[in-house]
Formats: structure tokens, sequence, C-alpha cells
């Protein structure tokens, strides 16, 4: 039995060291090591490194002891008598570095003997590994490339080398705790008991560097040549020859060509590059990036291929995620990016930053769609992180476009067709306080046709550094693994895999149900900053303006209630109270402020409040519930739960489709009835008699309650307005190019009949997105000549339920143009 002490000598021996290596060195803990390990008097704790190496422990000294948990070389304490605290899972021959299996610690296998035996209730085994330098995809120069902490082995002398190297990007990741107690409870026996616990630190060890590292990266060369041998690949070219009355190697080097064009070159220096223009870049251009719900995607980075699906609000979205993925020690997605952005200069740094480019249609290039589809079951084969955005392009209204679903489907094939790992898409919410392309997107949003991307963007976005941007938040969300997804959707499909071109009946619907169930999650992790929240007030008043005792009244109400009632765990509010968000938004300049002998009144100028629709739709769908409750009773002086239960419920898909929102219809009563609690709660509405009773009407409390239904208002008038010009005209008599237009006029007409100041209001697209909403819910059909027929449900909508929620006012103005429109 081994001493229960480490001799003083060896003590003062080891503590020199550490501080010998820290005069150079400097460490950090990737997340928060005390999270996963919680130390207790009666579980001993001993640490486990994947092989014999002094500085990797003297690192693990360090941050023991700067994070207060058990140190590695003091005993363990409890009933486990040994002298340290540590252990290597396997030993290596001091110049070759090679692990040698058939050694085991006799560390672990008296830890072990002792669980079995119950001489301590339990040992928790805490695996450790120490990267010294970032990983291979962000270094610069050769020399520290080849000491990074990489896939190859290396000995003392190559170690020696890392520490001079990389001695000052040093970062340590501790693992989940494996209970000895629970392993042994299998009663496997101990030699099973020890190779079990040897394989478990064995793939701990390996995935959590493909986490940190990355996989190990081919010359892109090697992979373009893989990419012509690819069954589907062969097969359009061998297509390609036939049909273009070409020879097989001329179509192969066509096949070629569309592989050079598609395929990224990433690049180890400029990875390093980036990293470092961008972090001056974002401390130049942002007060602070946020990064919240971080844990989600390490809980997920080991073991399965990762697949980020960011909304698409700037072009730096993509520049930012893989920024912060680095700073955080995982692994930087490849990136599908636009041809458009395959320019000069800047085309090449993207493609060298891990880009792969894409043209906008493959219709019709049955050689180009081969090539690309087998690119990217590549990268998914071999355990590339990717990244794409499911909108196809960025967000010109700021909410979440319908979805573009060709990136997924070919993800589902290429799933479907083999993998070694699972995938998991992670969704990501990114919010800005004020966007870069602002001013681009506020003539887009006036009228002016979207504007090609040039070189010369690059001068106008530094032009832009001298305003005040604030902060930018990057939210993850809950992560949607594709198995469970598919056993919920499709049980059995498992049996179906294995063939390149297979592309079962149900892919097409289950594409469309993951679009969806991906729009949802990302807006379930939305960040309200205080822009977003002041232009969902200030746009819900009559004339664009408000005192400014109302408005902070409002704008604490308002986070109150979305503290109350949470939209999802990952969903972020501003720690900030009402005053201070309209401080903070008039002092980036993005409000005006009018004084009289009454007090002061915020307000927003015609250019701020057209912009300010882009922000306000950030957020909207956090507020629409409560928004299509309080609604309710601006016609309706009191209600019962159960009428407002189905009146929501009534239009709950309408208003699901358009925003994203992720509840499904089963959970709505207990939702809605949480919601009318919260408002309840906040004194918008109150109890009474079983019944649910509006403020009085002249009271502050009904204003704060108008302020809330009008955020939504205008989305249940565009329901309105296409479902009464469909009942104004004979059933059958207008085809959906039609209804969208005249939609779309009488929009506009409104628009000026009430001065609605918002450019969305007659979007053509949300029309159309509606009326395939309606087709989707059999509301209404199509026959074969085109023509839009309706069922009797539509007047129940249009009427019945319109009738609660919207003025007399405003549905005569509908109708009468309505009655002028046909």
């Amino acid at each position: 039995m081994p001493s229960a002490q480490p001799s003083l000598f060896s003590r003062l021996r080891f503590g020199l060291m550490r501080r010998l290596l820290y005069v150079w060195a400097r460490s950090e803990s990737i997340g928060n090591p005390l999270a996963k390990v919680a130390p207790t008097n009666a579980e001993p704790i001993l640490y486990v490194l994947p092989g014999r190496s002094f500085s990797d422990l003297l690192v693990l000294e360090q941050e023991c002891s700067r994070a207060g948990l058990p140190r590695p070389i003091l005993p363990p304490g409890g009933a486990l008598k040994e002298e340290s605290a540590y252990f290597h899972l396997t030993s290596e021959l001091a110049w070759s570095g090679r692990p040698d299996p058939r050694k085991r610690s006799p560390r672990l296998l008296r830890a072990l003997t002792a669980v079995e035996l119950r001489v301590t209730p339990d040992v928790k085994i805490v695996p450790v590994s120490v990267f010294w330098g970032l990983s291979p995809d962000a270094e610069s120069s050769p020399l520290k490339l080849l000491f990074a902490h990489n896939w190859g082995v290396g000995g003392k002398l190559r170690k020696l080398l890392a520490i001079l190297v990389h001695g000052r990007k040093i970062r340590v990741s501790f693992g989940e705790p494996l209970s000895l107690r629970e392993l042994t409870d299998e009663n496997l026996g101990h030699n099973r008991n020890l190779r079990k616990v040897s394989r478990l630190l064995r793939v701990h060890f390996k995935h959590q560097r493909g986490a940190v590292v990355g996989p190990d990266l081919s010359h892109r060369r090697t992979l373009l040549k893989g990419l012509m041998h690819g069954p589907l690949v062969r097969e359009a070219i061998a297509r390609e020859a036939a049909e273009q009355n070409i020879s097989e190697e001329r179509a192969r080097q066509r096949a070629a060509r569309y592989a050079d064009e598609i395929a990224s070159d990433f690049t180890y220096s400029i990875i390093r590059f980036l990293e470092i223009v961008l972090s001056w870049f974002w401390n130049k251009l942002y007060d602070g990036v946020k990064v919240n719900n971080l844990e989600n995607v390490q809980d997920i980075a080991r073991g399965n291929e990762i697949i980020y699906v960011p909304c698409h609000r700037s072009h730096i979205d993509y520049l930012l995620l893989s920024y912060l993925l680095v700073r955080s020690s995982l692994t930087p997605p490849h990136i599908a990016a636009g041809i458009n952005l395959n320019m000069p200069v800047i085309g090449s740094i993207l493609r060298r930053g891990g880009a792969f480019f894409m043209r906008r249609s493959f219709r019709g290039n049955q050689l180009y769609t081969a090539v690309f589809n087998e690119y990217l079951h590549t990268l998914f084969s071999r355990g590339f992180p990717v990244e794409y955005f499911i909108e196809g392009g960025r967000s010109r209204t700021g909410r979440l476009l319908d979805p573009k679903t060709g990136m997924l489907a070919i993800t589902l094939r290429s799933y479907l067709r083999s993998s070694r790992r699972p995938i998991v898409f992670m969704p990501v919410y990114i919010g800005y306080e004020r966007v870069l392309e602002g001013r681009t997107y506020l003539g887009e949003l006036r009228g002016k046709e979207k504007k090609k991307e040039s070189f010369f963007d690059l001068f106008r976005v530094l032009s832009a550094l001298k305003l005040r941007f604030g902060e930018v938040a990057l939210n993850f969300g809950s992560p949607v693994a594709l198995n469970d997804f598919l056993d919920q959707q499709q049980p059995g499909w498992r049996e179906q895999r294995g063939a390149p071109e297979y592309k079962p009946d149900w892919l097409t619907d289950a594409t469309n149900q993951l679009a969806r169930t991906l729009g949802g999650a990302i807006n379930a992790a939305a960040d309200a900053n205080p822009v977003n929240l002041v232009a969902l007030v200030m746009l819900s008043t009559r004339r664009l303006a408000l005192d400014e005792a109302t408005l902070t009244r409002t704008l604490n109400t308002f986070t109150g209630l979305l503290g109350d009632v949470p939209y999802s765990a990952n969903v972020t509010l501003p720690a900030l109270a009402g005053a201070e968000q309209i401080s903070h938004v008039e002092a980036m300049g993005m409000i005006g402020r009018q004084s009289d002998a009454l007090g002061e009144i915020l307000f927003l100028d015609e250019p701020q409040a057209v912009l300010m629709t882009w922000y306000r739709n950030n957020i909207l769908h956090l507020v629409a519930l409560p928004a299509l409750i309080a609604c309710l009773f601006l016609n309706n002086p009191r209600m019962k739960r159960e009428q407002i239960e189905r009146l929501v419920s009534a239009l709950y898909p309408y208003l699901q489709g358009e925003l994203f929102l992720h509840w499904r219809e089963e959970e709505l009563p207990e939702i809605i009835n949480r919601y009318v609690d919260g408002l309840i709660g906040r004194g918008l509405l109150r109890e009474e008699n079983e019944q649910i009773h509006r403020p009085d009407t002249a009271s502050g409390e009904f204003v704060l309650l108008t302020l809330l239904a009008r955020s939504i208002i205008q989305m249940l008038e565009r329901f309105y307005m296409a479902a009464a010009l469909l009942l104004n005209n004979p059933n059958g008599s207008l085809t959906a190019e039609q209804l969208e237009g005249l939609c779309t006029v009488m929009a506009q007409r409104l628009s000026i009949l009430h001065g609605l100041n918002a450019p969305e209001f007659f979007d053509k697209t949300l029309f159309r997105q509606f009326i395939q909403r309606l087709q989707a819910f059999e509301v209404l059909s199509t026959d074969s000549e085109g023509r839009l027929h309706y069922q009797p449900e539509l007047e129940d909508i249009a009427e019945n339920t319109a009738k609660r929620v919207l003025s007399a006012e405003i549905r005569l103005s509908i109708r009468q143009v309505a009655r002028s429109a046909g």
C-alpha cells in the first residue's frame, strides 16, 4: 500500500516546477470546471490524463488550484489511501510518444478494487485533456502548427518545444466525472469493469480532442480528387458525356471545375489572421459580444456531426459565429456561402476561412448537383462541422424568412445514404442592436431594388464604424438530433438506408417539417435587447410618439411579462430597467426627444420608424400570443377562459406559420392560460366571477394593453384582407397570383388612408405565404385551372373571429375596399 502523503521534498519540487513553468505559461479552463466536478468528502476524486506528461500534470495542478478543486498531487481523501489523486490512462515510451496498451495504472486498479470491495462508497474519475496551443485551424506559423496539439503523436522533445511555442495558449478541458460505483453495480466482474472504464475514457478523450482540434484535415487536392470517384459523380459524368455528346474525359474536367469552384480551402494562417482582425473589429464595432447557452454546444460537440443553422440578418453572421467558436475552443465550421460572395479578394479570404460556395439554383445542371452533393457528403462523413442558413438569404424584414429546404434535403439524403456519426442541428440566434447593413435595409424597406454585393462594400462598412452599434448577442438554442426527429417522423427509416440515390416518398414532407422545427428552435433562442423593445412599443403608437413616463412604464411591463412567462429557456432579456433602456437607445441615436411644458416626449422620425420595423420584427414572435390575447379585449370587456382558448387556437396556426412559434397545438391551452395569468399579474387584465375582465378604458393599464395588442394588429389585418377579398368574389374566380396582387393593392391603399408607415404591411411575400398556409390547412384548394376555392371555415375565421380582434372601423374599411376591388 503506498504512503498516504507525498514527501515534503516531492511537493516542494513540484511546486517549484509549476512556478517555473508559469513564468512563461498561461492556461485557462474550457467552460466552468466546478459545474462538472462537485467534490465531496465521501467520494474521492481521481483525475485521469490521457498520457504520461509531467507538464500536463503541472497545468492540471494550476487549474485545480485556481478553480478551488481538489489538487491532483494531494491524497484524494476518504478511505482511498493514495499519495496523489491522479493517474494516466496510458504510459508513453519516452521519445516515440507511442502508448503502451499493456500497462494499466496501478492507482486505477486499486481504486476499482476498493469500490468493488466497498472499502469506499464510490470514486469519481474525472478525465482531463490539456491542449497546447490553438487547434491547427487557428495557428499561423508553420513552426506553431508543427507543435500544436493535433492528431499526431509526440514525445518529450516535442512537448518541450510545444511548451516554448504554445505555452501561452494552454487550454484545459474537464470532462464529466465517471462513477466507479455505477460501473461496478452492473456486476460485470473485475476484468470487464477495468476494460469498460478504460474504453469509456479512451472514447471520451478521442471525442474531446475531435471537438477542440477538429477532424484531421486532408489536402484540398486530395479531397477534390476523391470527389471524382464518388458514385453519384461517376454516374453524372457518364450521363453528361452522353447527353452533351462529349468525351467522358471532358465531362470529368467539367466536374473538376465545378468541384474547384465549390470547395473551401481551409487555411490555418487565414483562420489565425481572421481571429486577430475580427478581435479588433468586434472591439471597435460593438460595446460587447454576449454568448449565451454555450453549454448547449459543448454538450454535443463530442461524438456528433454538428450542423449550425443560424438566422441570417447580416453578412457578418458567419464571421461572428466562427470567431466565437474558435474563441470558445470549438472547431469552426465549413460555411455554405452564395456564389455572389466569391468576388475578388474577399472570396479568396472567405474560402480559406472555411467557406464553400454554391450557386443560387442547381436546376437543370445534374453534373453540378452531383458534385455539390458529393462534396457535402464528404464533409459530413469526415466529421467536419458545417454551417448553412435555412433562410437562403439575409432577412430584409427582420423576421425569420420561410426556409429554403435545398440544403436540408441534401443533408437528409446524405445521412440516409451513410453516416459515421449522428447529425445534430444547432440553432443559433444572432441579435444586433444596430445591424451593419441598416442603411441598405432602409432603402430596401422603402421599396428600392436589392443591391448586388461588391468589393467596394468593404469600404462602405469601414465608413460606418463611426456609428455606435451597441451590443450583439449570440444565443445557442436547443439542439435537434436528426435521429430523434426521423424516429418521430418516419419510424423504421433505418432499415431503408444505404443507396446513394435513395430518395423515399416521405423525404419532402420530412424536410419541410424539419425546416419548420429548426425555424421554431432559432426563434426560441431569441435575444430581446433595448432597441427591439423600444421599437416594439413606439411602433404600436398611433403617431410614433409617447411621453417618457408612459414609455418607461410600458418597457418595464413588457420586459417583466417576458420574464414572468418565458417564451423558452434559451431566450435572453435585457438587465436594464425601462428608463435605462430609453437612455441606451437614445445614446445610439435611434430615437428622438422633444421637450415641452408638460414634460419629455420620445418620438421616431420617418427613417427611424421604417428601420425600427426591422428591429421590432426580430422579437415579434415573443409577444405574439399575449398580444393576440390583448387584442381580444380591445372590443370585448370580458371573456371566459374557454372563449379565449377557442379564439386564440383558431388563429394560432396562421401566427405560427408566419412567426415560427414553437408550441405544438396540444400545448396551447396551458400556454394560453399561463399568459392570461401573466397579464393578470401585471395588472393588464383582472379575473372576477370566473371571467377575465379588461381594465377600465380610462386607466393607464388599458393604454398598456392597447399598445401590446397593436404590436400584431397589422398581421391580423392582413389575414382579414385576404379572407375578405376571397369572400367578396365568387368562389373559384381568383387565382393565387390574382389574390396576391389584390391584397397588395388593398394594403397600399389602406396604409395611405390610415397613415400606416410600415412597408411590410403591403409586402407581397407575406400575402403569398399566407395564401400558401390557407392551402396547406385545406381552407383553400386549387382546381385544374389554378383557381382558388374556399371552404366554409374561411367565413368563420374572417367574420366571427375577426369580429373579436379587429375594430369595427378597420373591418368596415377593409370590406369597402374589397367590394371596390371586386
